[in-house]
């Protein structure tokens, strides 16, 4: 007799294995561009002396200016996390208790998903217009403003599942003992919403960090986040694909830190509500 549920296994772990590598072998193709010159990389030499001239040149290079790049990035990504945290919490608590309004709930959340579906790339123009007449073009301010609009939606529905999740008799109790709405939200309901703060947090940090299109609309030379910085390695005469892979590794490492120590919470926070 033939044992199904051991060869399931191994079919499953096969399958399990090649998406590892699927997803991982990108990234060591990248890793090991960065530690050769850039004669072996256009030789395609899979045999080479490992160098960090790419990561000297992109960090202290005079020429470079990817550590102002990072800086803007890091800039960018917390201040619109914050600003998203503090707008989409109160938004969600909000849309979850105060019931007597369920048309403007249905009708704001329906937006939110309608904003979500658009491209960004079609909001990019205005969005220039918008700020350029304000006198905000080519700052941080624009791109900060852009990124809490983009990652709102998310963080709204994930903070309305945490809120929905928090038993109802915890508040009516407090209520009764003469606590007011605003100190349940923060000595209540914020606390016990934590990991789903963390959760919401995490993903808008990375999503902010990556994002591209709109930071390469609205910065400046100077004002460019990593994206931007790691797409000007390719000129118009000249492409630093050494420099470009350096780049790319050390612009990894604050999100795969982020994702590390938040992933059970991302996990929890997008399979809640899956299961009763």
């Amino acid at each position: 007799m033939l044992d199904l549920r051991g060869s399931n296994k191994v079919i499953g772990f096969a399958f399990l294995g090649l998406g590892v590598f699927i997803i991982i072998f990108p990234f060591f193709w990248v890793f090991l561009q960065s530690l050769k010159y850039e004669i072996n990389i256009l030789q395609g030499s899979w045999v080479f002396e490992p160098t960090a001239f790419n990561y000297s040149d992109v960090l202290y290079s005079r020429r470079s200016d990817f550590p102002s790049n990072l800086w803007n990035s890091l800039v960018v990504a917390t201040a619109s996390t914050m600003g998203v945290l503090l707008i989409g919490t109160l938004a969600a608590y909000s849309l979850v208790h105060f019931k007597s309004r369920a048309l403007i709930t249905r009708i704001f959340l329906g937006w939110t998903l309608i904003f979500n579906m658009i491209p960004p790339l079609t909001l990019v123009g205005p969005w220039y217009l918008i700020f350029r007449n304000v006198g905000l073009s080519e700052t941080l301010s624009a791109v900060v403003l852009t990124h809490i609009a983009l990652n709102l939606p998310m963080t709204i529905w994930m903070m309305m599942v945490y809120f929905r999740e928090i038993p109802r008799e915890i508040e009516e109790a407090a209520l009764i003992d003469g606590c007011r709405r605003h100190d349940i939200f923060l000595r209540i309901a914020l606390p016990l919403a934590v990991p789903g703060l963390i959760a919401a947090g995490v993903l808008a940090f990375v999503f902010s960090w990556n994002e591209f299109a709109v930071a390469l609309t609205l910065t400046g030379r100077h004002t460019a986040t990593v994206p931007v910085a790691i797409s000007r390695f390719a000129q118009q005469y000249e492409v630093q694909y050494g420099q470009m892979a350096a780049a790319s590794i050390l612009s990894t490492v604050p999100a795969l830190v982020m994702m590390f120590f938040g992933q059970r919470f991302i996990v929890r926070g997008l399979t809640a509500g899956a299961v009763k």
